[in-house]
């Protein structure tokens, strides 16, 4: 590798940090138009993998981007401090479970400990972040347990509140099992009432579902007496199985209702529902009015998961274990019909390895139904990418949306600010700092706001009902995430100003799970990645950009990460790019030792410049510069790759490659400066354009670069390409004919590689003809203009153009896409495929034409028939090698003639002694004597030959032969003074080949 591209980027960051560069940006950028940017906060108790790194670089190229396009983009990190997993933790640390360890633990002391843990890998975070080439400012960062972020979040919650969307309901968790108020059948399928014989009692349930009341429906003897759909039962009432509470239910639930959940698959086909134990019997229940915010549902089993008093029988009873005494009470009252076991999966708690119950936990919710239509209307004003995320995922998931329950039963998190009397029937919501003191006349310190800080402090009741006291939950941790715009600010404690006038956000990213290479999720405890650190430090944080804002990620698929492909940007971008710059600064270094000018850019001279390769560059990168305003605009940062990947491309591949000559000097030095003057145009757009997406090599290029811009044109503050504007698109640079000739001549030249290759006659062996056969001539016209840079990249000597394909025996042959074509043809496919191959050229040619043919009495139409064009084959062809593009058809004569290489290297010595005169200053009738010596002829392509077996040529070009020189010795030694008569001598190099030439007075 010509470059170590991780050590270069220490050498960046190094640099950066002396500058302040992200700082100094931020100055420079400050007064400009805002664009807002919500960071969403990550959990430090764990270190960043792909998934983070990923959402971090677009979280790093689009603000650089918007800053570079004129806006100020402020960048705080944010860490998300509360919850769960902290929780966890702390639990397994001190060996701890259950409300009961914490309470006796002290929630102070717990809460000490969480905080304690909480920021544990930040300043490995940090590191790895500024490694990636993430500008963010961490040292004004914010966190979601400082006290003013709390404080925004209740104030955020009291604005809710103040329009009566807050209330407490129940939140099904898993806790237990079993008391029913209702039943639910499917309202589609169609059940049976049926009399049994043997009992005399009459059952209804789904006839296929028969096998659970007998062991041989076909042979047990009942008779269907109705058959009736569940919408039929809609509103039945039952008595219950147990009557514990009949009394409180017995106006709104023991009723038939309908939901389509209910499955065919077992049991009878009609379902209890027990509100407190399932979420869709809570919701099954909430929507038929069984239980409202004010009826909560019956709720039978304490926090242990045993019965409670109101269940008289089994009291005390915990719910798995009682189940043989309630099958011995069903039995005993008649209501069993059949006793039976069912094997299912069942969730387990992670920690006991005990079975998890569900139970209805009291919750607070925001009322969210009401408020979906806006909902949905303001997401349809915003722009996702991509779309369908907004439009199948996000507005289904919202369309269906519940209520929001806010709440949990836990410890380290911002405390909900509702304060209630002992009846609930009281209840203030505090929306500050300020007017928890005011209500409560608490004069202590409250910069804390956790709850071993606040719990204890209560509101005088303004309804004669005592102290009021804090609830016990917590906020949701994504309660604090939605909060963040204006917690992150304090608001409106503070930047209220600032803050109203930067709302909402222009740009906010989300991400979903990532996967290794193997498709498992990534997973810290596995180890089943490559650690980012080490694949930085491998290939540099700029390839690893790259690789993940070209993934499917960004097209909200699963990322599957793959190393190789780090190792692949490395080798297919920066690479080349890097390249492209150090040829650059060899022919500037070029051009100061041969002609004494120090390369300075010059933006008028494009007026002056007629080269067609120059002009198509130049426009090339005025496409790349558009195609990447227009992915910005809309955030599709996934296309900005491969685009990028045709610059560089056609920068190294098809520029460079075609113009070594102009950027080295050897046709004039004005041609010279044309050429470099381009070539450092593109350079320079190249590295501010991709600015945002390689931090690093750009500025490297960039810096390098640097000495050659006038200091006119150089920024406010030149010292990064960070802090210059983003390139503006030149429309006066487009030109669409320069571009079709050009890839034109591409297609041709492409061909022709490709037909070298089958014939495996390499680009070195000279061939003497390429014909060229296209009907319309303003392509052979095109062909035409450039037809210097073919016949030297090619390495031919004739370039022939024609549209006349009899002239050289064109034949067209036709074959078709068998299964594609039988799919519309049926059986009569048969029919084509005999008669096909009796098809004429001719006839083919005119289907061609036409776009219709009839073959076998079956007409086929265009893109029915794959269409080939190709020679004869017979002795007259045998040579000659055809290729197309399904427009322009070569002819190439892959012949060797072995006189054409020497011909060639002596057309070559002829014009670096043409080019060495005119360094001198002669005139062409300047009569001089001409020497020359090889030094070198490493691939052995003949110059020595040539010099001799070509005599006639080169005397005839340059009207006088070129003498061998040959060194005289004076005592054995050679004379190291300067020769008398020598006007120029210069070592000149053909295809690696090295000879001396010397330019003597006669």
């Amino acid at each position: 590798m010509s470059i170590d591209f991780p050590k270069e980027e220490e050498a960046v960051l190094k640099r950066w940090k002396e500058i302040k560069a992200f700082e100094t940006q931020v100055q420079l950028s400050e007064g400009r138009p805002e664009y807002t940017f919500y960071d969403g906060p990550p959990f430090a108790t764990g270190l960043p993998h792909y998934g983070h790194l990923l959402a971090s670089t677009i979280k790093d190229i689009i603000p650089r981007y918007w800053s570079m396009k004129g806006y100020h983009v402020e960048r705080r990190f944010g860490w998300d401090t509360h919850g769960l997993p902290i929780e966890h933790e702390i639990d397994k640390k001190l060996g701890i479970s259950g409300k009961d360890a914490v309470m006796k633990l002290g929630l102070a002391k717990y809460n000490e400990e969480c905080r304690a843990v909480v920021m544990r890998y930040s300043s490995e975070w940090r590191v790895t972040i500024d490694r990636l080439g993430r500008w963010i400012d961490f040292d004004n960062d914010y966190k979601t347990m400082d006290p003013q972020f709390m404080e925004s979040v209740w104030w955020v919650f009291k604005q809710v509140f103040d329009k009566d969307a807050v209330y407490q309901g129940y939140k099904v968790m898993p806790f237990s099992t079993a008391l029913t108020t209702a039943l639910t059948a499917h309202p589609d399928f169609e059940y049976i009432k049926i009399h049994d014989e043997a009992s005399g009692k009459n059952y209804i349930l789904l006839e296929k579902l028969l096998g659970t009341l007998y062991k041989d429906p076909k042979k047990a003897k009942f008779k269907i007496i109705q058959k009736l759909k569940g919408t039929d039962m809609l509103g039945w009432k039952y008595e219950p199985l147990f009557d514990y509470f009949y009394e409180d239910f017995k106006d709104y639930g023991f009723r038939v209702f309908n939901a389509t959940y209910v499955t065919d698959d077992s049991g009878v086909g009609i379902v209890h529902q027990s509100p407190a134990f399932g979420e869709e019997d809570y919701n099954i229940a909430i929507e038929n009015g069984v239980i409202t915010e004010m009826r909560p549902p019956p709720n039978p089993v304490d926090e242990k998961g045993c019965f409670t008093e109101r269940v008289r029988d089994f009291v005390g009873q915990h719910v798995k274990a009682a189940d043989k005494a309630i099958i011995k009470y069903l039995k005993g009252t008649g209501r069993l019909i059949v006793d039976s076991q069912i094997k299912h999966s069942y969730p387990m708690c992670p920690r006991s390895d005990t079975p998890l119950i569900y139970r209805a936990v009291p919750s607070w919710f925001i009322r969210i139904p009401e408020i979906i239509p806006q909902m949905l209307k303001n997401i349809e004003g915003s722009h996702w990418v991509p779309s369908f995320v907004k439009e199948k995922r996000f507005a289904s998931w919202i369309g269906s949306a519940r209520d929001w329950n806010v709440s949990r039963n836990r410890y380290w998190g911002t405390p909900i600010p509702i304060w209630v009397s002992d009846d609930f029937e009281e209840k203030v919501c505090v929306g500050s700092v300020a007017e928890l003191k005011e209500l409560s006349g608490y004069a202590g310190d409250l910069t804390d706001l956790h709850r071993d800080k606040i719990d204890h402090i209560t509101i005088p009741s303004k309804q004669g009902k005592g102290q009021l006291k804090r609830i016990e939950e917590v906020f949701d941790c994504w309660f604090e995430s939605g909060s963040m715009p204006y917690a992150s600010q304090h608001y409106p404690f503070e930047n209220k100003e600032k803050f109203e006038k930067s709302f909402p956000g222009d740009f906010i990213a989300e991400g979903l799970d990532q996967t290794p290479e193997d498709g498992k999720k990534m997973s810290k405890r596995l180890k089943n990645y490559p650690d980012p650190s080490i694949v930085m430090e491998k290939y540099g944080s700029d390839a690893l950009r790259l690789y993940l804002i070209n993934s499917p990620v960004v097209r909200a698929e699963p990322l599957r990460f793959k190393e190789a492909g780090v190792k692949e940007v490395v080798a297919k971008v920066l690479l080349p790019l890097w390249n492209s710059f150090k040829f650059f600064e060899g022919q500037v270094a070029l051009l100061k030792k041969i002609e004494n000018v120090e390369y300075c850019f010059d933006p008028k001279a494009e007026s002056t410049n007629t080269n067609v390769m120059d002009k198509w560059i130049l426009a090339s990168c005025q496409s790349l510069l558009k195609f990447v305003n227009e992915e910005m605009a809309a955030y599709r940062l996934y296309t900005v790759v491969p685009r990028l990947l045709d610059l560089i491309d056609n920068t190294t591949n098809w520029y460079i490659r075609f113009n070594r000559k102009r950027l080295k000097g050897e046709l004039g030095l004005d041609d010279t400066k044309h050429a470099l003057n381009t070539l450092f145009e593109v350079l320079f757009t190249l590295v501010k354009g991709l600015a945002p997406f390689t931090p690093f090599l750009t500025d490297t290029i960039y810096q390098k670069l640097l000495p050659h811009i006038p200091k006119d044109l150089q920024g406010q503050d030149p010292r990064s390409v960070h802090f210059l504007s983003f390139p503006d698109v030149r429309e006066e640079l487009f030109n669409v004919e320069i571009e079709r000739r050009v890839g034109r001549m591409q297609r041709v030249i492409e061909l022709a590689r490709v037909s070298r290759e089958r014939r495996t006659v390499g680009l070195k062996t000279p061939l003497k003809t390429l014909i060229v056969i296209h009907a319309d001539p303003v392509y052979l016209e095109d062909i035409k203009s450039l037809e210097g840079y073919i016949t030297e990249e090619l390495n031919i000597v004739n370039l022939v153009l024609s549209s006349d394909e009899a002239k050289y025996n064109v034949q067209y042959s036709v074959n078709a896409d068998w299964p594609v074509l039988g799919k519309k043809l049926k059986k009569e496919v048969q029919k084509v495929k005999k008669a096909l191959p009796a098809l004429t050229s001719d006839q083919v040619h005119d289907y061609v034409l036409t776009k219709s043919i009839d073959v076998a009495g079956i007409k086929l139409v265009e893109g029915d028939l794959v269409v080939k064009r190709g020679l004869k084959d017979d002795d007259s062809s045998k040579n000659l090698e055809t290729n197309t593009d399904e427009d322009v058809l070569t002819i190439l004569d892959a012949e060797v003639y072995p006189e054409l290489a020497e011909e060639a290297v002596a057309r070559e010595i002829i014009n670096r002694v043409q080019r060495l005169r005119k360094k001198a200053g002669l005139q062409p009738t300047d009569d001089i004597k001409m020497e020359y010596k090889v030094l070198s002829d490493p691939d052995n392509i003949g110059l020595d030959k040539a010099f001799v077996e070509q005599t006639k040529t080169i005397e005839k070009a340059l009207r006088r032969p070129i003498d061998k020189h040959t060194i005289t010795e004076l005592d054995g030694k050679i004379p190291d003074t300067k020769e008398d008569g020598i006007i120029l001598e210069e070592e000149q190099e053909i295809q690696n080949a090295v000879f001396l030439l010397r330019l003597l007075k006669l």
